[in-house]
């Protein structure tokens, strides 16, 4: 965990909580559990520029920079960011042999190549993507964003990849303001629910996955769209966001297409709904394997 100023909206606290939910509730064998590694610096530079990435780790970066980012530097949030990266690379890898993984982090969707935005700092997505390329074990890859807010910087990586597919399903009105065009886009009004959303994703997934031809789907499974999010605007529930993550499981099983999922955002007036959305991604998961 890092330290945060007292009152900081980024609910840190999250992470702790979401890992005692799923073994209190057996949802996760304490076997299957464990902490990963930082992501190598190799994998980290074949996404993100080499000024970028040597400010970060110095601390050098300019106040402004921090303030974009949202977050004040420290030591705490290198290794953070470093090890949450490591564990969506080591979800992707189990995922190819399992057919399902899910890292109890990541989906930091706003990070671009040369600087991090939005509380993302390193893009997992991305790092997990171009280490699986680089050692031979994927060459097409699908990312699935359903996190509330669209995945700008993951679109701007991958611009001009035709390996890999950006989907990204999100609040038209909500942050980033300024978006980055991805392979698909499903823009949603505020107060969308239910039925209209799950019938759009419905109808996009076999599109994604059809002109895609993935050899491995990454699911940002956010749990903003939940209508107790107080960043989302959108008004699912906790059932519609099962129903949800059944949709995409469900989707990738029936093209035979392995899936690796990150936990992407969440800001619940209260954190207990957020980690139960969370728990519920990782029990859906759980019916799958």
């Amino acid at each position: 965990m890092i330290a945060l100023p007292e009152g900081h909206r980024f609910p840190i606290a999250k992470y702790a909580l979401l890992r005692d939910a799923v073994l209190a509730e057996g949802v996760v064998a304490p076997a299957a559990l464990h902490d990963p590694a930082r992501a190598p610096l190799e994998d980290v530079h074949r996404v993100h520029d080499a000024e970028y990435i040597t400010r970060l780790l110095r601390g050098t970066m300019p106040a402004a920079e921090q303030r974009a980012l949202g977050f004040p530097w420290s030591e705490g949030l290198v290794e953070r960011s470093f090890r949450a990266s490591g564990g969506t690379l080591e979800a992707a890898l189990h995922a190819l042999d399992a057919g399902i993984a899910m890292n109890l982090a990541g989906g930091t969707h706003h990070a671009f190549a040369s600087h991090g935005e939005g509380f993302c700092v390193l893009n997992d997505v991305a790092i997990a993507v171009c280490a699986l390329r680089a050692q031979a074990r994927i060459r097409r890859a699908a990312v699935i964003d359903l996190d509330v807010h669209q995945g700008n910087g993951t679109h701007a990586i991958f611009v001009g990849d035709d390996d890999t597919f950006t989907f990204s399903m999100h609040g038209r009105r909500n942050y980033p303001f300024r978006k980055v065009a991805g392979t698909l886009d499903v823009e949603l009004e505020d107060g969308t629910g239910d039925t209209e959303y799950l019938e759009k994703l419905a109808e996009a997934l076999p599109q994604v996955l059809a002109a895609a031809r993935p050899d491995l789907v990454l699911y940002l499974a956010g749990a903003d769209p939940h209508e107790g999010d107080t960043l989302g605007r959108l008004k699912l529930s906790f059932d519609g966001l099962m129903r949800r993550d059944a949709l995409v499981l469900e989707a990738a099983r029936s093209v035979g297409v392995p899936v690796a999922i990150a936990i992407a955002g969440g800001y619940g007036a209260d954190i207990r709904d957020t980690v139960r959305v969370h728990v519920n991604t990782a029990r859906v998961a759980a019916s799958f394997l």
